[in-house]
C-alpha cells in the first residue's frame, strides 16, 4: 500500500542537509529544516544561493520562480517538537558522531508520530548502531544521498535486520517522489555501495598528501589526466565538504588518515569547508568553477 509523503523534516542544515531539504521542496513537499543552532539557520540564505546556481546550471526545468516557490515550502526551526511532531518522514543529516546520533534519535523517537518513517543519511556508520535509540526499529533505515543531490541523484536505501519490508518500500517510494533514483542496498554495509568504493580512494589521496608525496593539485592532476575523469580526490573532498570528510577520517584506524582529518578540522575552524564556501583545496568562483589551488595546503611543502 502506497504511503503519503506530504511533509518532511531534515535534521541538520549543513552542506548535504540543505541539499536534501531543497530536493524535497523542489518536488512539492513541505519541509521543516531543523538545526539545534539558530546561527546555522541564519546561514541558510547562503546555502540556497549556492544550490540555486547548481539548479540553474544542471536542471533543464529550472526557473527562478520555481526555485523561489520551493523556498516558500521550507520552514526553518530550532524547535524539535515543531519539526518532527507531525510529519511523514524524518531524515537525519547531523555529523558522523555515534553519540550525537543516538542522542537526537532518542529525542525524535519520543516526539514523532507513529506513522513517521525514520531515516538516517549517515555516511559511514551502520543504521543498526543507533536504530534502537529511536525506539522504532521496524521503521528505521538509511537513505543515503550523494553530494549535488539534484544531478547526482542516487538514493541508497538500506534497512537493518529489524526494518520492515513495508518501510523499505516506503523509502523507495519517497525517493522516487523527490526525483531520486533509488538503489536498494540489500545487506547492511558501512559506506553502502557508493562510499565503499569512494572512501578508500579519497583516503589514498589523503595519505599521499599527509606524507608530502604530492600536493593536492599534483595528486589530482595525476589522477584526472591518466584516467580521463573530471575530478581527483581533492576536488572530490571539496564537493563532499570538510565536515563530513573530517568525521570519517578521524574515525579511521589509520594514523595518517586521522592526521588528515585533523587538518580538515583546522580548515573548518579557519572558516572554510569546500565548494559551498568557495574555498577548500581549491578556490572557486561564484559559479563553483575552480579558479586556482588554495596555497593554504602547501605552505609547509619544500621547506
Amino acid at each position: 500500500m502506497a504511503r503519503t509523503f506530504d511533509t518532511v523534516t531534515v535534521l541538520g542544515t549543513g552542506v548535504l542537509g540543505t541539499q536534501i531539504i531543497m530536493q524535497a521542496a523542489w518536488h512539492g513537499k513541505k519541509v521543516f529544516a531543523y538545526d539545534a543552532f539558530p546561527a546555522a539557520l541564519e546561514k541558510l540564505s547562503d546555502r540556497w544561493a549556492w544550490i540555486r546556481q547548481g539548479y540553474e546550471q544542471d536542471l533543464p526545468d529550472y526557473t527562478p520562480e520555481k526555485f523561489d516557490e520551493a523556498l516558500t515550502r521550507i520552514v526553518p526551526t530550532s524547535d524539535l517538537k515543531e519539526a518532527v511532531g507531525d510529519v511523514d518522514i524524518v531524515i537525519e543529516a547531523v555529523p558522523e558522531n555515534l553519540d550525537l546520533k543516538r542522542k537526537i534519535w532518542a529525542e525524535v523517537g519520543e516526539l514523532a508520530d507513529e506513522r513517521t518513517l525514520l531515516a538516517t543519511n549517515t555516511s559511514s556508520l551502520l543504521p543498526s548502531d543507533f536504530a534502537d535509540a529511536s525506539g522504532h526499529t521496524d521503521r528505521f533505515l538509511a537513505i543515503h544521498y550523494a553530494n549535488r543531490v539534484w544531478t547526482r541523484n542516487t538514493a541508497e536505501v538500506m534497512g537493518t535486520a529489524k526494518t520492515s519490508e513495508e518501510s523499505v518500500q516506503a523509502a523507495i517510494q519517497f525517493a522516487e517522489e523527490t526525483g531520486m533514483v533509488p538503489v536498494h542496498v540489500r545487506k547492511e554495509q558501512p559506506g553502502y555501495l557508493l562510499n565503499s568504493l569512494l572512501i578508500p580512494w579519497l583516503h589514498a589521496g589523503a595519505k599521499l598528501y599527509v606524507t608530502e608525496t604530492g600536493t593536492p593539485e599534483e595528486i589530482d592532476k595525476a589522477w584526472t589526466i591518466a584516467t580521463g575523469t573530471k575530478a581527483g580526490p581533492f576536488a572530490a573532498f571539496d564537493m563532499v565538504g570538510f565536515n563530513v570528510a573530517s568525521h570519517i577520517a578521524l574515525a579511521n584506524d589509520d594514523e595518517t588518515v586521522r592526521e588528515f582529518g585533523t587538518k580538515l578540522q583546522k580548515a573548518l575552524d579557519a572558516g572554510f569547508s569546500g565548494v559551498a564556501d568557495r574555498k577548500g583545496f581549491y578556490l572557486y568562483d561564484e559559479n563553483g568553477k575552480i579558479t586556482g589551488a588554495n596555497d593554504y595546503w602547501t605552505e609547509d611543502f619544500d621547506k
